[in-house]
């Protein structure tokens, strides 16, 4: 797949906070109001912070692992791909039919203003329309996505201008009529209103500089959208007040009916079609890379991976999606809107469970750019908080998503056990704990191409050098004689040199002055007879070699050895080991390093310059 890596932070930002402002803020209120009281601010509030939890996880799992497919990936990479596979589904089932049902109540708004439209027809027209404009190519979706935004955000900031002097104190009185365990329960309620947050990290392949674009844009969205319910929701319980705001499935139109007149309750009556429309177009564009993502590691037909060479947009998936949500637009979806809250809520959950597997699992290769602050008991409170509201989703709820659970391992058995064999993090964190082989460290590898991606790392001759190099991971203490034999025994062959010259080579220098350049860093470096020969070793010894004198005893060593020809370069590969050694964290790294290639990928993905 060609990465166009179109998108910024402000698209980042309009896809989040499109896909998040909708029902949420249209039509929830007056539930919610009905179940709180004036206290529905505090519940709203309350959302956002456990919300902000799975937005941390997911902004941390995003910086390490900017990739399309969003929590499927991160769960299969952590959990395995069974749990992936489960994820993967069913988060697209969900935010598919979020999109359909986004797309119903916009057409409701649209037949309130124009009595002979049929809001099906509407409906299912504007589904075939943002398919296609998501065909054409994403970055005509994010400009959309854009101006949706930016007009809807402008409109309920006028709401919340001309409505706080029109606020009657004593509509919130009393603040919390039915106690406080409401408000507590009716934060599951509106919980679903910040679901959409989890879209944008589906997208983040498309997004330049993914790893510091999406986890800002998350959190800049999040900000907004939390300040914008509250004041929203505190304008409209100040205006109409409960007898009025409980009964009422448009809120906000009807709050603006008080200070604004007939002209008002159009305005809004147009944010909540724009709302309903940021939030199908948003849920098309990430609903539709949960496929492709399936699809790349074998878990569904590889059709689905199938990009346009022209738009470079993933065309199959993206019809597969549309087909799926017309379907949905004829059906009754009062149960099933219920299991795609909860289906998001079980997103949230398995984010905060990766990001702490991934952690455990102490992979040298997992290196996110933003880390989740106040780890692990974010995380905690995050699968704790979640669970509470899976159990107040009800048992019809519980039970549509436990089948579709279900559904996720039955594909996985019949389709993607025969076709995937994928390590995962889990595997790293048993291994670790019980001191067993279980994994070939292919994930390290994979996560190390992962980070050169993020980081366009591109290879120069010292990396190909690196790639090829022996190394030597001692376990016993050594003195600096019977170092310099292991090293002669090793490169001897190679460089097609008796190995005591290599040794005498290697005393000399030596003895001219200490290669120790760091506490426990040295670098022997000699010079061989001949033309066109250049070579280098890695060495770790935990225990240390005693190297001479009063010197600290060395941990690390690279040895460098060429011909007199290869001078340049034998300069750069020192400047390039010096800017490698440098930062503080690297030693760390390779005493912690599990195996010789996992000292080899301290190297590789050591920062420094590149020619």
């Amino acid at each position: 797949m060609k990465h166009s890596h179109k998108l910024g932070l402000f698209d980042v930002f309009c896809t989040a906070t499109g896909a998040m402002i909708s029902s949420g803020l249209f039509i929830l209120p007056g539930l919610a109001h009905a179940e709180a009281g004036p206290a529905v601010v505090l519940s709203y509030l309350l959302g956002g912070l456990l919300a902000m939890t799975g937005m941390l996880s997911q902004s941390e799992l995003v910086s390490a692992m900017p990739k399309t497919g969003g929590t499927y990936y991160y769960v299969t990479r952590s959990m395995g791909a069974a749990m992936g596979t489960v994820d993967g589904l069913i988060t697209w089932f969900s935010v598919s039919l979020k999109s359909a049902f986004a797309l119903v109540g916009m057409a409701a708004f649209m037949g309130a203003l124009a009595q002979a439209i049929d809001i099906r027809i509407v409906a299912l027209l504007l589904c075939v329309f943002f398919v296609g404009l998501n065909i054409f190519g994403i970055e005509g979706a994010a400009l959309v996505q854009r101006w949706l935004v930016v007009g809807l955000l402008a409109i309920l900031g006028i709401y919340i201008v001309r409505g706080m002097p029109a606020i009657d104190v004593a509509n919130f009185e009393p603040f919390a009529p039915h106690g406080l365990m409401p408000v507590l329960s009716t934060a599951g309620l509106v919980f679903i209103s910040f679901g959409g947050l989890v879209k944008v990290a589906a997208i983040a392949e498309e997004v330049k500089q993914p790893a510091r674009t999406v986890p800002l844009g998350m959190m800049l969205s999040l900000g907004v959208v939390s300040l914008l319910y509250f004041l929203v929701v505190f304008v409209t319980s100040g205006t109409l007040g409960g007898e009025k705001l409980d009964a009422s499935l448009t809120p906000i139109s009807d709050g603006a009916r008080v200070f604004l007149g007939t002209p008002g309750v159009v305005l809004l009556s147009i944010a909540a079609i724009l709302a309903f429309i940021s939030t199908a177009n948003a849920g098309i564009m990430a609903a539709s890379r949960y496929p492709v993502a399936l699809s790349r590691d074998r878990l569904l037909p590889t059709v689905f991976a199938t990009i346009n060479s022209r738009f470079h947009t993933p065309h199959v998936s993206l019809i597969f999606t549309g087909g799926f949500m017309v379907i949905a637009l004829f059906l009754k979806l009062s149960i099933l809107v219920k299991v795609a809250s909860s289906v998001l809520i079980l997103t949230f959950l398995f984010s905060c469970l990766s990001v702490i597997i991934m952690r455990e699992s102490r992979l040298q290769n997992y290196r996110p750019q933003f880390r989740s602050p106040l780890y692990p008991w974010v995380q905690i409170i995050g699968i704790v908080g979640c669970l509470l509201l899976l159990v107040g989703m009800g048992t019809p709820a519980l039970l549509a998503s436990a089948v579709l659970v279900a559904a996720g391992f039955f594909s996985y058995w019949f389709y993607g056990r025969v076709r995937s064999t994928r390590e995962y993090a889990l595997l790293h964190l048993i291994e670790r704990l019980t001191s067993k082989d279980l994994t070939e460290h292919l994930l390290e590898s994979e996560l190390k191409e992962v980070i050169r991606e993020r980081d366009h790392i591109s290879t120069d001759r010292f990396d190909h050098f690196i790639e090829e190099c022996p190394i030597l991971d001692i376990d016993r203490h050594m003195t600096l004689g019977e170092f310099f034999g292991e090293v002669a025994e090793t490169l001897s062959p190679r460089l097609n040199t008796p190995k005591d010259e290599i040794v005498r080579l290697l005393h000399e220098r030596e003895e001219d002055t200490s290669t120790v350049i760091a506490s426990g860093l040295a670098i022997p470096h000699l010079v061989l007879q001949g033309e066109h020969q250049f070579d280098i070793l890695l060495a770790r010894c935990k225990p240390g070699i005693a190297w001479s004198g009063d010197i600290p005893e060395v941990h690390a060593v690279f040895v460098l050895a060429g011909t007199k020809d290869e001078r340049n370069f034998h300069l750069r590969a020192l400047a390039a080991i010096a800017q490698i050694a440098q930062p503080l964290h690297f030693y760390k790294r390779w005493i912690q390093a599990r195996n010789k290639e996992a000292l080899r990928d301290v190297v590789l993905l050591g920062q420094r310059q590149r020619l």
